[in-house]
């Protein structure tokens, strides 16, 4: 029996050593900042929990939560089916398929910052291809004083610059399944419906997952975006949690703000945390 080696530990050392520094010891710096009142870098004071205890207790952060919360669950339930649609439809169009692939993926590489700026520049009623379009048609759309529009166009604007993710891991998941499986399929009568239960949503469950994280993740602390439409008006209607945190740093609450920080970071890990855990539930019972 070959003796057991762990040289090839060894060899992840420089990647561990770089996680560390550019993960764990922000990490351990924020946490720190968390528990001071920091006036400047001479001007420090010990505070303890003082900051957790009024964010957690604050009706502001209760409310920026459900928005939050609110958002990312509106966003999870038109990308992913939309995308997964998408995603099928273009698994018969062979080669044609690759085009509405790139075209779709186009948004992807558009800069964050400026995506709100584009879609501004769109929804101008005077200069805009949509806000033209929209008057034109007698549709009234006040992104500015309206919730409800404002809203339609945080998530219309997301969906935009997000779905070719959806719809590339969806494809990628799809494209595996042999035809083999489909022929099985028709020779025994089974229905559209039938063949996606049981034979596409199981091979593209592992992508739909990183795609549920990842959009879970980004869409639950959105900011750039939220704030360049309407700096989470109109009356508190976009203001989330993302923007509560940029308030605080523009206002030199470093203390504060690092604590809201340590807030977010723990509701996310915990989302995480139980999605990893139904999911390796989910795949026992599969198994079993």
């Amino acid at each position: 029996m070959r003796p057991y080696r762990n040289a090839a530990w060894w060899m992840m050392m420089p990647a561990a050593a770089v996680m560390a520094f550019v993960g764990v010891v922000p990490l351990v710096a924020v946490f720190n900042y968390a528990l001071h009142d920091i006036f400047s870098l001479q001007d420090v004071h010990w505070v303890g929990v003082e900051w957790y205890e009024e964010i957690v207790t604050s009706t502001r952060f209760h409310a920026s939560l459900g928005r939050s919360l609110l958002f990312s669950a509106v966003i999870l339930a038109v990308q992913v089916p939309l995308g997964v649609g998408i995603a099928l439809l273009l698994r018969g169009m062979g080669r044609g398929a690759v085009l509405i692939l790139m075209l779709v993926a186009l948004p992807l590489v558009v800069p964050w910052n400026m995506i709100g700026m584009m879609w501004l520049g769109l929804i101008n009623p005077e200069t805009g291809m949509v806000g033209q379009a929209l008057a034109a048609a007698g549709i009234g759309f006040d992104w500015k004083f309206t919730a409800l529009h404002t809203w339609i166009l945080l998530v219309v604007m997301d969906t935009w610059h997000w779905l070719g993710l959806v719809v590339i891991l969806a494809y990628a998941g799809l494209s595996g399944i042999s035809g083999d499986f489909y022929r099985a399929a028709a020779i025994d009568g089974a229905s559209r419906v039938a063949v996606f239960r049981h034979i596409e949503l199981p091979r593209i469950a592992g992508p739909l997952g990183i795609v549920l994280l990842l959009r879970f993740v980004d869409s639950f602390m959105i900011y750039t975006e939220a704030f360049a439409i309407n700096a989470g008006g109109p009356d508190m209607a976009t203001h989330f949690l993302a923007i509560d945190l940029g308030e605080e740093i523009k206002g030199f609450s470093y203390g504060s703000a690092a604590a809201r920080s340590m807030v977010y970071f723990l509701i996310v890990i915990t989302v995480v945390w139980a999605f990893v855990r139904i999911s390796g539930l989910s795949r026992q019972e599969e198994r079993g």
